[in-house]
């Protein structure tokens, strides 16, 4: 199976630390972000996996030739940030002919059991499966409103007024059939120009295990005690 990690963003909000390095490579307890997301993605029988790149890249390909992996890393340059949707558009040759493939967001830490969301998905048989969870401030997520089926009846971003706390979690298993709803131009965002449109096509899988968007320093920092680990590889380690 493939997977889309989208590791591309300056990670602005956790300036200073990221003068000095990507978002993707801060550390977790000591061990960089992106390793956590491959040995996650070894986990779960992902053998393939694009890694986009744009902020500081140099120090990602440094990253990625110096460790090993059991999995193909491929790497996308993006001299001009395409947006979360225009990575899939421009790489949709890449898994048009998969059955489904997943998008990871890579300011997410989880350790989300993606083999029981993969189950769901595969039972359900929508255009694409949202990896869900509580979240304490519904204004700053895209929020989603489901039936008891888990079918999403609507998708709001960044709501001023949320009609509920459920939201959309940066984890997506998708049908190619997606792809056909990325509109042209860029940047193009999943969570404001795709997934609004696909309300009453896609289902939502609740995560109730560890889950946190890291993006935020107050959020990094509570990792660096509250992130329960996960076994990554000794080479993996800096």
């Amino acid at each position: 199976m493939k997977a889309f990690l989208l590791a591309a963003g300056h990670g602005t909000r956790l300036r200073p630390l990221t003068d000095q390095m990507p978002k993707c490579l801060v550390p977790i307890r000591g061990v960089p972000l992106l390793a956590i997301w491959l040995e996650i993605c070894r986990q779960h029988g992902i053998d393939e996996v694009l890694v986009n790149l744009h902020s500081q890249s140099q120090m990602v390909r440094d990253f990625l030739a110096k460790t090993h992996w059991d999995i193909q890393v491929r790497q996308f340059e993006e001299p001009t940030l395409l947006g979360s949707a225009g990575t899939l558009r421009a790489n949709r040759t890449w898994v048009e002919s998969e059955t489904s493939f997943w998008v990871f967001y890579a300011d997410i830490l989880t350790t989300a059991n993606l083999t029981r969301m993969a189950d769901f998905h595969q039972q359900h048989q929508g255009v694409a499966t949202l990896g869900v969870c509580r979240v304490p401030d519904p204004t700053r997520s895209g929020i989603v409103v489901v039936n008891e089926g888990g079918l999403v009846r609507q998708f709001i971003e960044k709501p001023e007024r949320p009609p509920g706390n459920l939201a959309f979690g940066g984890i997506v298993l998708a049908r190619p059939v997606l792809l056909e709803s990325i509109p042209e131009g860029w940047p193009v965002d999943l969570g404001s120009d795709v997934l609004p449109k696909l309300v009453n096509r896609i289902f939502a899988h609740e995560i109730t295990d560890y889950h946190l968007d890291i993006g935020m320093p107050e959020s990094y920092l509570s990792a660096q005690t509250n992130w329960p680990g996960l076994v990554v590889s000794s080479s993996a380690r800096p």
